[in-house]
């Protein structure tokens, strides 16, 4: 159950890093809001994740799911660039994520 809440709060990381993007900031109360919200339930479920999954695998599976979604996201819905070492570094990192979930 760790695992899939950590996955989740993951996802919701990526929410918020878009939400705090398009709040301009903070001057937008709605992706403000969503800011807010996700971030709360982002880290109440990284610190549940952390009951049973050790800090440095937990945080660092956290970060990357964050960090990936968020690149993806902005390639495929904000009008970033997108390149073929971009897309072999977040493949790198989705590896270091999936490795980590494995060795634990």
């Amino acid at each position: 159950m760790a695992w899939i809440v950590l996955v989740i709060s993951g996802l919701l990381e990526t929410v918020w890093a878009v939400a705090l993007d398009r709040s301009a900031g903070f001057s937008k109360p709605l992706p403000t809001a969503v800011f807010g919200v996700a971030l709360v339930l982002s880290m109440i479920g990284l610190g549940y994740s952390l009951r049973t999954i050790p800090v440095g695998t937990g945080y660092a599976v956290w970060v990357g799911i964050g960090a990936v979604g968020t690149a993806i996201t902005g390639m495929l819905a904000l009008g970033e660039s997108a390149s073929f070492g971009k897309i072999i570094c977040l493949l790198l990192v989705v590896g270091g994520v999936v490795g980590l979930k494995y060795a634990h």
